[in-house]
């Protein structure tokens, strides 16, 4: 069992997204391919497989629900049903080999921390480091090339 929740976009936003054919609270188009470069499904959080699976490409707001005001960009789904990602099981496995940057908010969007991770070994030491600060509320793991929101990482809910 992880120390933190791992929260990707949901399966309500997803099932929504497929059936509609538009970004939820922007009514963009989505579009559709075959994945064609690197990078996670945001709901099941494993990597897409190159020139066979398809995805819907749509803009999606990180910050909907935690914060009043907005910063979409744009994530990927598998365009088929896929199983969401399980909050408590620690850092996604494809996600390891990614660079990534850890983006550590506070209420009202506020950035407190910043951190590059290169290397795989240091993920976990990263995430403890940024939850062990008492004004982290969430962080924002993003791909670090691209610039896109891969997922949150937050304490457990208690639930």
């Amino acid at each position: 069992m992880a120390e933190y929740d791992v929260v990707g976009v949901s399966e309500e936003i997803a099932s929504k997204v497929r059936r509609s054919g538009k970004s939820p609270g922007y009514g963009h188009p989505v579009h559709s391919e075959v994945a064609s470069g690197y990078g996670p499904c945001r709901l099941c959080l494993r990597d897409f497989i190159i020139g066979s699976e398809r995805r819907l490409l749509f803009t999606y707001d990180p910050f909907l629900g935690l914060e009043p005001y907005p910063l979409p960009g744009p994530v990927f789904i598998h365009e088929s049903e896929c199983t969401p990602f399980p909050r408590d099981h620690g850092f996604p496995a494809d996600l390891r080999k990614h660079e990534l940057t850890l983006d550590a908010y506070a209420g009202g969007r506020r950035l407190i921390a910043e951190e590059h991770v290169a290397s795989e070994a240091d993920i976990d030491d990263v995430v403890a480091s940024l939850l062990a600060r008492p004004e982290v509320e969430y962080i924002h793991v993003r791909d670090t090339r691209a610039g896109c929101f891969d997922f949150r990482i937050q304490r457990p809910r208690g639930d």
